[in-house]
């Protein structure tokens, strides 16, 4: 693939770039409220949503081409870059239309290779910088396909951003991270940079400055964060915003580090590990949630919570199982007995109910 630096002048020479803005550009006061007191805070490059996708109906899906005419005045009496989210040919014609610098794919569109397609043959002749979400699903072949179809129109400047991806399950962030997946995209494109995206990945402003830093720590070029006047009063995605005060308070407290080969390798390790760790919580938490499903039935059917039968059948194929994957019994043995302890604590609870 054929990549050059990012061209914005005076935006990417340090690490990170960031990218910052609100979800949404509600009305021309908000968008460029916003963007003064960004700009005062030393960002370079402004984001705001002018197109918003919307899971159902009803909900405030952005302003469209009147926006992009508040992005040209935050362009003109700022001086900062702007950026925003095209998903159609449409929307990149009006974008290219009003001096965009800056476009992103989102995580929708970028599974539609054909919505792909479309912007790459829009935008064919026109190198502009493009930023590509991940696919919704733990996909990356959809991701890398996405940024090829974009190189092969002749995008040189292009870039992904890591939002995370989504699970029905409860968990704590509002998309799970899944780091190994952005850590495997750099091992096969090395020289293609990647932002972080911690306001989708965390759904929750209180968890946007330790994903930051665990971006820096795995040697992401860059960070686009979701930064409004009034966060609480935002129109979309109100939980996951910061006041641009906050922004340049957790910018200032990052630890950006310039490691040797080996301090990396060994800290991408850790972060896998990290995200497997927290991949079985959230596969405990569904465990015990079936369990507690079953103590409602035992209950209704008056049935008692100790099924040895069934214990000693676990016990024996789970154990089996896991010598099959180089797991010693003894280790095994303790797993599955606290896990059966804590599921029949699960259905006692539901019993005295």
């Amino acid at each position: 693939m054929e990549l050059k630096k990012i061209n914005l002048a005076g935006a990417c020479e340090s690490r990170p770039m960031v990218i910052a803005g609100p979800c949404s550009a509600e009305t021309e006061e908000q968008t460029i409220n916003t963007a003064r007191q960004l700009h005062a805070q030393g960002i370079k490059i402004f984001r705001a949503g002018v197109w918003k996708p919307r899971t159902k109906p009803g909900g405030f899906e952005g302003n469209g081409e009147p926006a992009l005419e508040w992005l040209k005045e935050v362009k003109k009496e700022t001086g900062m870059y702007v950026s925003t989210e095209v998903a159609t040919a449409k929307h990149v014609e009006l974008a290219l239309k009003y001096g965009i610098d800056l476009l992103w794919v989102g995580a929708r569109t970028t599974a539609d290779p054909f919505a792909v397609q479309e912007i790459a043959d829009t935008l064919k002749g026109v190198d502009i910088p493009v930023l590509v979400k991940n696919p919704v699903n733990p996909d990356l072949e959809l991701w890398i396909g996405a940024l090829e179809r974009l190189n092969n129109a002749g995008i040189t400047q292009l870039g992904a951003i890591h939002r995370g991806f989504s699970s029905y399950d409860k968990k704590l962030y509002r998309n799970l991270p899944q780091w190994h997946i952005p850590i495997e995209l750099h091992r096969r494109l090395p020289d293609l940079p990647i932002v972080c995206d911690p306001s989708h990945i965390s759904g929750r402003r209180d968890l946007i400055a330790p994903l930051c830093q665990q971006a820096m720590d795995l040697q992401f070029s860059g960070l686009i964060i979701e930064s409004h006047c009034d966060p609480d009063k935002a129109w979309s995605d109100a939980s996951q915003q910061i006041t641009p005060e906050v922004l340049a308070l957790i910018l200032n407290n990052l630890v950006v580090r310039t490691t040797n080969a080996s301090t990396e390798n060994i800290t991408a390790l850790r972060k896998q590990i990290d995200e497997i760790d927290m991949s079985v919580l959230e596969i405990l938490a569904k465990r015990m949630r079936i369990s507690r499903e079953i103590g409602q039935y035992k209950k209704e059917h008056d049935m008692p919570i100790l099924q040895s039968k069934r214990y000693d059948e676990i016990i024996s194929k789970r154990v089996a199982d896991g010598k099959t994957m180089s797991m010693g019994e003894d280790f095994l043995n303790t797993i599955f007995e606290a896990i059966h302890a804590e599921s029949v604590r699960q259905q006692m609870e539901i019993m005295n109910k």
